[in-house]
Order: C-alpha cells, then structure tokens, then sequence
C-alpha cells in the first residue's frame, strides 16, 4: 500500500563527512532531508527510490555503494545486513537513498530504480502509474524516495555556469513541488530541463505518474538554490 513519498535532492555534500568545513552551511538542507525520511519511515520501511541517470542502471537489491569517488570513503548498503565490498559505480541517486536509509532509517530496505533520464513525460508518467499499482498491491505499507535535483545554472559559480532562463523554469518546478502540480510537472520541457541541467525531471514526472489525482497534501521542508542548484525537499501524501 502506498503511504507516501519524500521529495530529495542527491548533492554528496549531504554528507557531512565530505563537506568538512562547509557542514554548517549545509546543515539545513541535511536536517530537511532527515526530518522528511524519518517522517517516511514511521510510516513504512519499504522504500522504493526513483533517480535518473544517462542510462537505466539495474540496482541489485544488495547492493552497496561508497563516497570514495566524491572524496571520502563513506559506505552506505540499502537494506540492513553486513557490510561487503561496495560498488564503486554505483550511481548517485542510489547512493543517496542508502545514505539517507543508513542515517535516518536503518531498519528500512530500499529498492532503487535508476531510469533513463531520456524518457519523455508520456513515459513517466505511464512507469509511475505502474508502480502505483505496484506499491498498492501489497498490504504493507511501501514509500517513495524521489531523488531529484534542480537546475545547475541559477548562478555564475553553479556547476553548469549561469543560464537566464534558469531561474523562471526552476520557479515553475518549485511552485509545482509546493503545492503538488501534477500538470506542471509533466509539462516540463525534457530539452529544456537538459539545456539548463534539471537532472530531477525524469523522477518529479514519475512522481506526477504515482498520483491520479492531487496529492491529499504536500509539504515542503526546503526549497532552495545553495551554490546554484536547485534543491526541494517535500512530502507529497495521497
């Protein structure tokens, strides 16, 4: 049964053990992601996490991945058990969801999806109506991690440098992650979002696919652009 999803972004300065001196800055983004996953698992400890990369990865159930790449050594696992040898490939957003799943909920198993970040909106949004049918064919209850990052070029420094139509698009997302647009969501242009390095697209219209209809209620924790990339923080709940 579907209980709700959690809207997070996948930056690896989530972790304070990569940031060193700059933890502090972060603190709010890393506390707003806490809050949300602790509030995701009083209410169910099956996740499913959806992120997008160039090209669909299939995450074996018992994988385990490390910050290594990014820096530091840190490993995460997505279900509890043992530690074993981490993959050092595994991708970003899957990292994210076994971070998040290591410091808020350790009980919680996490099967992450990584699609293709060229779907179109049609289908996303048809892979997130089957996956609601999924999650509501087990009695238990099941939630959503959403692992999606905004644009990349809001300013000078951002890693995507500046784009000027940055700022109006990644307004619209914001708006549309505030207070549950499903339209707005799946209206978002996918050259467009690649043009201004919206990486989140391809989750947030899955997100638009889980949902028939408006979300019973829509919470955001943080919502905004720390070295120029858009980063929101949400509960969306049926």
């Amino acid at each position: 049964m579907f209980t709700a999803a959690i809207l997070v972004p996948s930056p690896p300065l989530l972790v304070p053990e990569l940031t060193g001196a700059a933890a502090a800055e972060t603190a709010p983004l890393r506390d707003a992601v806490q809050a949300a996953a602790k509030a995701l698992s009083a209410i169910a400890t099956e996740w499913v996490a959806i992120g997008a990369a160039p090209t669909a990865v299939e995450v074996p159930a018992d994988a385990q991945g490390t910050y290594r790449g990014y820096g530091v050594d840190v490993r995460v696992t997505l279900r509890p058990g043992p530690a074993g040898e981490p993959d050092p490939d595994l991708p970003l957003a899957a990292l994210t969801a076994g971070w998040i799943r290591g410091a808020c909920a350790p009980d919680a198993v996490v099967d992450a999806r990584i699609l293709a970040a060229d779907l179109s909106p049609q289908q996303c949004a048809a892979y997130g109506a089957e996956l609601r049918a999924f999650l509501d064919r087990d009695p238990e209850p099941r939630g959503l991690v959403i692992v999606a990052d905004g644009a990349n070029t809001l300013t000078a420094k951002a890693p995507g440098a500046f784009d000027p139509r940055a700022e109006g698009v990644q307004a619209r997302v914001d708006a549309a992650l505030d207070t549950g647009d499903r339209d707005a969501l799946l209206a978002l242009d996918p050259a467009e979002c690649a043009a201004l390095g919206i990486g989140g697209r391809v989750p947030w219209q899955v997100l638009a696919g889980v949902f028939d209809a408006a979300p019973a209620s829509c919470r955001t924790l943080y919502s905004a652009a720390p070295y120029g990339v858009g980063y929101h923080v949400g509960e969306w709940r049926p």
